[in-house]
């Protein structure tokens, strides 16, 4: 029997992607000019918020299966969030249609709505491991932005600046909160009591970096069992406990090199590495060039 699936086209991502931020967001566009529907297929390897917006006409997006899918008209968005790290995303667009979808990474996402050394809190709805799919409908001003994202009066380099600072009205304007909420978390928050909890754990481990407590340590300072430390932690800052302190120490070392107020040598002692080769193994490991290249650049 065929595979239902090989009547999608795998598509070429770079003659319908808009933009690519590496680690951050892509952008993708979807256009059917013919008289019948088309088909596309993308694979995704790895975890992302997919928002989906319809500016003309109907289409569906479907996630590895044809029946499980959510339906847009030229008024409807949805924002879609699955567990799964690999997922084909099945697109349907009816004649005439315009389909924009962006995926922004996990990690990103967190980052935009936390001032805590750009990391953050989460979706309750992770949790559960249920998938999240919310439904809105797009604004006017929404609509005008992701209009403009598909004008090609702007080119050249100035295009992908312009393309990231509309990204980023669109995002703001989407997840926008009431004016009566005062909240400067993720809109999709869990329990005040978790939240304060994963940030002390969190606060531990940054202020004792040269010697962090083990996880089990960790977990009883701040009062959760150490399966729930490490998978909320996970959930609300987008890593784990101990690689998010590795991330927090090489942009911490990234800053001190900026300074030029210490040597390479200086900075891994500070950072609680027994010898300079071992941080600068990791900074190249981090950020693919050496601590000192990185400073003399």
């Amino acid at each position: 029997m065929k595979n239902s699936l090989d009547k999608y086209k795998n598509i070429d991502k770079s003659t319908h992607c808009i933009i690519n931020q590496k680690d951050e967001f892509k952008v993708l566009y979807f256009s059917n000019l013919n008289t019948e529907n088309e088909l596309f297929k993308i694979n995704l390897q790895d975890n992302y918020i997919q928002l989906f917006f319809c500016l003309k006409h109907t289409c569906s997006v479907a996630f590895n299966m044809e029946h499980c899918a959510i339906n847009l008209s030229d008024t409807d968005s949805n924002m879609v969030y699955f567990k799964d790290k690999e997922m084909n995303v099945l697109f349907n667009l009816a004649p005439k249609s315009e389909l924009i979808c962006i995926l922004i990474s996990v990690e990103y996402f967190h980052s935009l709505f936390s001032d805590d050394s750009n990391y953050l809190i989460n979706f309750a709805s992770f949790n559960t491991n249920k998938p999240i799919i919310e439904p809105k409908e797009i604004n006017p001003t929404i609509r005008l932005i992701l209009k403009q994202l598909t004008t090609k009066n702007i080119n050249g380099k100035l295009r992908s600046i312009y393309i990231k600072g509309k990204i980023y009205e669109l995002l703001s304007y989407y997840y926008s909160a009431p004016e009566n909420t005062n909240t400067e978390s993720c809109p999709y928050i869990s329990s005040e009591e978790t939240i304060g909890k994963i940030k002390e754990a969190k606060q531990i481990v940054i202020e004792n970096m040269n010697n962090p407590p083990s996880l089990n340590e960790l977990a009883k300072q701040v009062g959760l069992n150490i399966k729930k430390l490490k998978s909320d932690f996970k959930e609300f800052y987008g890593v784990p406990v101990f690689t998010f302190l590795l991330n927090y120490k090489m942009d911490l070392a990234k800053s001190l090199l900026i300074e030029k107020k210490y040597n390479v040598n200086e900075i891994g002692a500070q950072l609680g590495y027994s010898s300079s080769s071992h941080f600068i193994a990791a900074f190249k490991r981090k950020f693919g060039i050496t601590p000192k290249k990185f400073s003399n650049s």
